[in-house]
């Protein structure tokens, strides 16, 4: 059974939607290569961890089940799903064909609002990575990308790219942040909202390829055997 003190998980104890959270800073984790294949996870050992009862733990996990982010272990609990380099090429080649089109036409709908609440998303992803906190940059990654899918108005695409996002994993994350590399690329968030601020489209769409170039060669990191 895996030790789960080297997992940087957070407390939810005064927090509500505890099945949504918690699955949130699971998929975090699972992203982030916290919570790794091989290792053999349980709903009681991850419940005591995040400061709550097992049940919503138990239905997080069986809803990323579901997803296919994690297997069920019949009677010992759950584990990662393993995916090969040639899965996250896969993934990779899909996202590119999908999520540059989109920003482009996002700048073209953005809002002072919206680029105003970009923003924001944008700083938490920067602060997370400074402070070399993995899960939660995940998190405000996942959330930043989403809301400037969501702007350029195709709801399946959104949760088309949600699915292959949350299929990616970004072992390679841990050992930037260790370097003191990982803000570099990480910048590149709010010069996505620079570009939505000026509706360049063009230079949106070609910053989003090369952001997804960096998730795949440098964050992805080798895949884990």
């Amino acid at each position: 059974m895996s030790d789960l003190r080297s997992i940087k998980l957070p407390s939810f104890a005064k927090r509500t939607s505890l099945r949504e959270h918690v699955a949130d800073a699971l998929r975090a984790a699972i992203v982030s290569g916290d919570m790794t294949p091989g290792e053999v996870y349980s709903a009681p050992t991850l419940a005591e961890r995040f400061g709550v009862s097992a049940t919503p733990v138990r239905e997080a996990m069986l809803d990323l089940a579901k997803q296919g982010l994690i297997e069920v272990i019949p009677n010992k609990g759950f584990q990662v799903t393993r995916i090969t380099d040639t899965e996250l090429d896969q993934i990779t080649e899909i996202r590119l064909l999908l999520e540059p089109p989109a920003a482009a036409r996002a700048a073209l709908r953005a809002t002072p609002a919206d680029v105003a609440e970009l923003t924001g998303l944008a700083r938490e992803v920067v602060d997370a990575a400074r402070d070399g906190d993995l899960i939660k940059h995940v998190e405000a990654d996942r959330a930043f990308h989403g809301r400037r899918l969501e702007l350029s108005g195709n709801d399946r695409l959104v949760q088309i790219v949600y699915d292959l996002r949350d299929r990616t994993r970004l072992y390679g994350l841990a050992n930037l942040a260790e370097q003191g590399v990982l803000g570099a690329t990480v910048e590149e968030h709010l010069t996505m909202c620079e570009y939505l601020a000026a509706g360049d489209s063009e230079a949106l769409a070609e910053l989003v390829r090369t952001h997804i170039g960096h998730v795949r060669r440098e964050w992805a990191g080798a895949t884990r055997r």
